[in-house]
């Protein structure tokens, strides 16, 4: 994978407010692509957001703002404007003509991420194999600013030299990395098989909602992690026992709201970790101020992978940064995370889940991890005794 990245590039952000959107919301839509930026390594300096019904079909937003963020983008000297949307490659075109400086949209951001964070040649063949399906439609307005102006983020990837931009040899390319990556998938299918018939359980959840932490905690092991968003890419899997009972643990890719597709065909056996384990650890960042619609997103990845049926416990984490909103109407103290405890938790909608199979726990202060552990010992043994009818001598010390 060919690219360099310059440090602190100044970027703009630009959004749009659709009619079944409030303020709330339309601020943490932005305020999350201000953190993906960050990722990126860039620095926000501004965000610019259009009330519209639908976006515009030649510069996303309209004319207008399209001047108005192009002063802002001269007076500053700004490398980069982020969109929050996929653009268009017509969009991508028309927008860098107005604004005269490089374009990048969420999908082609997100990419970005992936191509810096993947450590393993796997999930750097998977990434490449997605940048390039993203780049093939897009060539004629990419590569003319490359022309002008090499590195950067978004163009860490795929091609900065002329006889890459063809489209004969991007093909070549795509059809090599899925004939690369389909050998591998089947040299994982394998290895997977060859764990035997041990019960098999994977974290999943929103991008930075803490999985890498909780798997740290309960395999007492250092996987990475840091409060950025997909600091975990390479599917990581550990064994590890409670009380007497062992079973194969997997911490995966993080979700995030519009995940590109590409991103998730060319994840496709990272994400059969998913797919094929017997009871899956959904992990919520509680503190987050739209954990609701992240846990939403989170389903509704599961529902398209068919993994909606599996058994699942609901870890709500990060406690220890809680601060609960709703009151009634005629409370005008407000009810934060200093005076709303776990037992206050465990009394609201949040623990009314599936099975009552919920928990609240903080991963950084291991509050309540032993009330996880013990959850996550009954609904493993549940799947042990039915897998194993014949070793339910193992539990019998328990009674």
């Amino acid at each position: 994978m060919i690219g360099t990245r310059k440090s602190g590039e100044k970027a703009v952000l630009v959004g749009i407010s659709y009619p079944h959107q409030n303020d709330r919301e339309v601020e943490e839509y932005l305020s999350e692509l201000s953190f993906l930026t960050k990722t990126a390594g860039a620095i926000p300096l501004k965000s610019f957001l259009q009330k519209l019904d639908m976006p515009n079909p030649r510069t996303f937003v309209g004319t207008g703002k399209i001047e108005e963020i192009a002063l802002f983008v001269r007076e500053n000297n700004i490398d980069i404007a982020i969109f929050d949307d996929e653009l268009s490659p017509g969009q991508l075109r028309n927008i860098e003509n107005g604004l005269g400086c490089r374009i990048l949209d969420r999908t082609n951001l997100i990419l970005d991420i992936f191509a810096g964070r993947a450590r393993t040649s796997y999930a750097r063949t998977q990434v490449e194999l997605a940048q390039y399906q993203y780049f093939l439609p897009r060539l004629a307005g990419l590569w003319t600013h490359l022309e002008r102006q090499r590195g950067g983020i978004g163009l860490r990837g795929p091609g900065e030299t002329e006889i890459e931009t063809d489209r004969r040899i991007i093909r070549e390319k795509i059809i090599l990395l899925k004939t690369q990556l389909k050998k591998i998938d089947t040299q994982m299918a394998t290895q997977r098989k060859n764990r035997g018939k041990m019960v098999r359980v994977a974290l999943v959840g929103y991008t930075n909602a803490g999985k890498s932490t909780i798997m740290n905690l309960l395999s007492k092991s250092e996987v990475f992690a840091e409060n950025k968003l997909f600091a975990t890419l390479d599917t990581t899997v550990r064994k590890v026992i409670i009380g007497n009972l062992p079973f194969l643990l997997s911490d995966t890719v993080g979700f995030i709201r519009k995940l590109p597709h590409d991103l998730v065909e060319s994840f496709k056996s990272t994400l059969d970790e998913v797919r094929e384990s017997d009871l899956l650890l959904h992990v919520v960042d509680v503190s987050h101020p739209r954990f609701e619609e992240q846990i939403s997103v989170v389903e509704e990845t599961l529902k398209e992978l068919q993994s909606n049926v599996t058994p699942a416990i609901k870890i709500f984490n990060k406690i220890d940064d809680f601060t609960y909103t709703i009151k009634e109407e005629d409370d005008l103290t407000p009810v934060l995370k200093e005076n709303y405890s776990l037992a206050d938790l465990k009394k609201t909608w949040m623990a009314s889940g599936v099975n009552n199979r919920t928990v609240f726990i903080s991963a950084t202060t291991r509050e309540n991890v032993e009330e996880l552990r013990k959850m996550l010992y009954e609904e493993v043994k549940k799947i042990h005794i039915t897998r194993y009818p014949y070793n339910n001598y193992l539990f019998e010390t328990e009674k």
